[in-house]
């Protein structure tokens, strides 16, 4: 038994608390966003559901409903770095996932971090925009992400519109299937071992997902699922690289996580709650009822205790 796991031991001892395994524990280091939709709050609310211990470093605070973004005020890097410290020399993480970081400054000292504590399993979701299109990162943010974190990332979860800001390209060229292989290859030669490219924004009576893999064989994956009639998708794609991240501090795969993940968010829009005037958000519990998955289930992941490796 390890230090950490005698110590968690000694403490449920003295609550009184059942003894067992502690939980995987998954990291997500993104911005606020006070309508509960996407940022730390989707991604909590996605780790709780995947049965993994979710920790939070707040890179940004918003003032957002579902009518869009109306103010953004960044964290100082000293604070985003101090919070890294705290929660990862300290519990640690087994993954982590990277969403709204507003400035170099952010980007740098989040890379600092998890290159110090070796967290290996990173997912890297280049949030640029919110969906009123309100900017949230960009410039000089995803030219430090390029140099700093894509060469960490186990996982980079681009969707189409960021893909073309890392690539210098227009939306239009990633519209085929075939386009949007090429783009991830492309985006492989920044330094993530996978990437997974959403077909979200693409157009198409199906959301086509392209996954590649620096270890090519068997690649790339297309992880197709039919688009669903509803305009309230806010939180999507913090959702799928939270899932991700969940899955990966679980033990699963990349594989295995970018495909569970696509089919959680999948059951998530199918119950989305129309709160609000404006874009409703997913409903993350929707995959306990086996919507859109196998029954109590989604992935082949159960709700309790927690996700166990293959």
């Amino acid at each position: 038994m390890s230090e950490r796991e005698r110590r968690l031991s000694g403490s449920a001892r003295s609550l009184g608390v059942a003894e067992g395994p502690p939980p995987p524990r998954a990291l997500t280091i993104a911005g606020s966003d006070s309508g509960g939709g996407a940022g730390i709050q989707a991604d909590l609310k996605t780790f709780q559901e995947l049965g993994v211990f979710g920790m939070s470093a707040v890179t940004a605070l918003t003032a957002q409903n579902s009518l869009g973004v109306q103010r953004i005020e960044a964290v100082s890097p000293d604070m985003v770095e101090a919070q890294l410290d705290s929660v990862l020399g300290d519990i640690g993480a087994d993954a982590a996932k990277t969403g709204m970081l507003p400035t170099a400054a952010i980007v740098e000292a989040a890379a600092s971090a998890l290159r110090r504590y070796g967290v290996s399993r990173l997912v890297v979701d280049p949030v640029r925009s919110a969906k009123d299109g309100s900017e949230l990162s960009g410039g000089e943010a995803f030219k430090a992400m390029k140099e700093k974190l894509l060469p960490l990332a186990e996982v980079f979860t681009p969707n189409v519109p960021e893909a073309c800001a890392f690539l210098n390209v227009g939306d239009r060229e990633l519209a085929s299937v075939d386009e949007r292989i090429d783009a991830a290859r492309a985006l492989l030669a920044l330094g993530p071992r996978h990437v997974l490219l959403k077909g979200g924004h693409a157009p198409g009576a199906a959301s086509v997902d392209v996954l590649v893999s620096s270890a090519a064989p068997g690649y790339p994956l297309l992880l197709e699922l039919p688009r669903l009639p509803t305009p309230h998708t806010h939180g999507t794609g913090c959702a799928t690289a939270a899932a991700i991240a969940a899955l990966l501090a679980a033990g699963r795969s990349a594989e295995e996580a970018c495909r569970a993940a696509k089919a959680f968010v999948h059951a998530a829009i199918s119950r989305a709650v129309p709160l609000g005037s404006g874009i409703g958000s997913l409903w993350h519990a929707a995959w306990r009822d086996g919507v859109g998955g196998a029954p109590g289930g989604v992935g082949g992941v159960r709700p309790a205790p927690f996700p166990e490796p293959t």
